[in-house]
């Protein structure tokens, strides 16, 4: 099983728009301006060449909120920079000729954006997905304010806001919402329009081997506006409801064709609040 677990975007170090009808975050539908706050970040080395996007949650105008495979290394390479994008797309390629060069001298996507920032991960992460605590949250703190979003953020949960959830009789409200710019299709065609979605899905367990506490597993069933995560959805916010509260960050997946389960690294517990804590004014 566990060499099936597969980090969100650890394959998609493919910056590059796939032409093709516009499925979904996995069968959901384009956010419009329904998230502001929630953008695409592409992640760069010291030289600022671009290495893989993900997505990220302004928790403020200088605190983005994203994944600890997206922040910090994937066991080779170490971001240093990040570009932010909060137009809900789809996004454009700029000048850049997507053959490793630095960014220097070129424009747009995915050299230059709407905000810049430096990619903190949490210290427990290193690059090996070790589950279940795989400590897979990061921050990006911004060179300069974004107020862009007029004072709309993506906000904080209580701390054991998913246990009391869970220990409510029946879970009667476990309804949640993604949103993200990651691949809308694998198989049988890929489709990777760099384009804000949301869906709506539903947790299905908060104990198991994959879980333990740190982590949340969520359907990806398909149908109306429900679906679940793939790669570049990574960081990306799970907001409880319709809410702005995130409860937690997409991690992984079991699936190369992102249609097995889709699992969440929690927010709500109290080593992720102290971390993020550290970075908010």
């Amino acid at each position: 099983m566990r060499s099936r677990i597969l980090a969100i975007l650890a394959a998609l170090a493919m910056l590059l728009t796939v032409a093709g009808p516009a499925g979904a975050i996995q069968y959901g539908k384009p956010d419009g301006d329904g998230h502001p706050y929630v953008g695409l970040a592409v992640f760069q080395d010291s030289h600022h060449v671009p290495l893989w996007r993900c997505t990220a949650t302004l928790l403020s105008e200088t605190v983005a909120l994203s994944a600890g495979h997206c922040t910090g290394t994937d066991g080779t390479t170490a971001p240093a920079f990040a570009v932010l994008y909060f137009d809900g797309g789809p996004i454009t390629n700029g000048n850049y000729p997507f053959d490793g060069s630095p960014c220097t001298g070129f424009t747009g996507y995915p050299c230059t954006g709407d905000a810049t920032g430096t990619p903190h991960p949490n210290p427990g992460w290193n690059g090996a997905l070790t589950i279940p605590n795989t400590h897979d949250i990061g921050v990006i703190v911004l060179d300069r304010p974004y107020a862009a979003t007029n004072g709309h953020f993506g906000a904080l949960p209580a701390a054991g806001m998913l246990d009391s959830l869970a220990s409510r009789r029946g879970l009667q409200d476990v309804t949640m919402t993604i949103v993200g710019y990651g691949v809308q299709s694998e198989k049988p065609t890929l489709i990777s329009i760099k384009q804000r979605f949301v869906a709506t899905t539903k947790i299905v367990q908060l104990e198991n081997a994959l879980t333990d506490g740190f982590n949340v597993r969520l359907s990806s069933n398909p149908g109306s506006i429900s679906g679940g995560t793939c790669f570049g959805d990574s960081g990306g916010p799970i907001f409880y409801n319709d809410t702005n509260v995130i409860v937690a960050v997409n991690s992984f997946v079991l699936n190369l064709n992102c249609k097995g389960s889709g699992y969440g690294f929690r927010v709500d517990t109290r080593a992720s609040l102290d971390f993020i804590g550290g970075f908010m004014n």
